[in-house]
């Protein structure tokens, strides 16, 4: 990822139902200043949970990095490759695609070495190292679904495996349908695959500026239908990290678009939808009570919603945490322990959920779990 900071071009990372409520911005800032520190704006009558965050380790053996899949698989949490320019060592060609794994967050095996590391490399033999992808785990496999920008090229591949060791091109032959794209939101919904928005990245792929608010899925990874959605839905977006199905729906939570040279403002947004079949889409909020982002983490967790992290327009890394049990009432999680990021890995796995890495550039793993009195 690049990031925009004033006029320099930096590296810093690298891609109806309920009403509608208005929040803006300046209700979180009210709310605190009239001593809610929570900043719920809108929260709901009943009982909030109580959750507290314990440090695993600052020092996992992995590199640090940004972007890298999360997937919880066999009983595991699976890190799959990641982006880190300033590392050569570890990532020689800017991404990797090493694959690590863990149990318990603090004892990680190297289940797959990178292989992506010169020109020499096979492109039909194993998948080119790559962050901020489409990740996913359908049908007792491990998938990833497309890639990004950084290799100058798009990525049109799906790759399983079995064992994270192993990974065979579903697709081989048959590019995706839906490219050139990078940035896209990828969910696993009613046994299928989906792959939803992101956008084309003219300044380091050619390509036609496109911003994507189109929806696909497949049943293979191989066979992809176009979804044909029904006015109003969300804006074109993407730069989701992780995914939110929740309640028979498939959620989308802010979100945003990359600086393109025609276009060279980016957008940030907080609103909240959610469809149950990808054509209707209720829109629950114009405006959540968090701040506008992208590069930020989606999760299900505690039969709760969560928005964790990301990058705000104001030009920095965040560290706030945000819950809710409909996508209308949100709550936040004071306190944070963890250092501000974009772009980390976050996992829900053995009752708790895991922030793990990301462009705080630091190999940490966090883990939430409900706090003993609230169990």
């Amino acid at each position: 990822m690049l990031y925009r900071h004033g006029l320099n071009l930096v590296v810093a990372g690298f891609l109806a139902g309920l009403p509608a409520l208005a929040h803006a911005e300046a209700s979180q800032d009210d709310d605190r200043a009239a001593g809610n520190p929570s900043g719920s704006a809108n929260a709901s009558p009943q009982q909030v949970p109580d959750y507290q965050w314990t440090r695993v380790t600052l020092e996992a053996p992995f590199a640090a990095r940004d972007g890298a899949g999360a997937l919880v698989f066999k009983g595991r949490m699976w890190l799959l490759g990641g982006w880190n320019p300033g590392d050569k060592p570890h990532f020689p060609r800017i991404c990797n695609n090493e694959v690590w794994s863990s149990a318990d967050g603090a004892a990680w095996t190297l289940v797959k070495p990178n292989t992506f590391l010169d020109s020499a490399f096979d492109p039909a033999g194993d998948w080119e190292g790559r962050h901020t992808a489409g990740y996913a785990v359908f049908k007792d496999r491990m998938w990833i679904v497309g890639g990004d920008v950084n290799q100058g090229h798009y990525h049109n591949d799906v790759w399983n495996s079995a064992d994270g060791k192993t990974w065979v091109r579903v697709n081989r032959g048959q590019d995706v349908p839906w490219g050139p794209r990078a940035l896209h939101y990828t969910v696993v919904f009613q046994d299928k695959i989906w792959v939803m928005g992101g956008q084309t990245i003219p300044q380091f792929a050619k390509q036609d500026e496109i911003f994507y608010r189109d929806i696909w899925n497949s049943g293979d990874g191989i066979h992809w239908q176009r979804v044909v959605p029904e006015e109003p839905y969300w804006l074109a977006r993407g730069m989701i990290g992780g995914s939110a199905v929740f309640h028979d729906r498939m959620w989308i939570l802010g979100g945003g678009t990359y600086d393109t040279p025609t276009t060279p403002t980016r957008r940030f947004y907080n609103d909240v939808w959610s469809s149950a079949d990808g054509v209707r889409w209720t829109k629950h909020l114009d405006a959540a009570p968090w701040p506008p982002r992208q590069y930020h983490d989606v999760a299900v967790f505690d039969d709760r919603m969560w928005v964790l992290e990301g990058y705000h327009r104001n030009g920095g890394n965040r560290n706030d945490v945000w819950h809710s049990d409909d996508g209308v009432h949100w709550h936040e999680l004071p306190g944070t322990p963890w250092a501000p990021r974009h772009a980390a890995s976050v996992f829900v796995h053995d009752g708790a959920l895991w922030m793990v890495a990301g462009n705080n550039m630091r190999p940490d793993v966090w883990k939430l779990e409900r706090h003993p009195s609230a169990k």
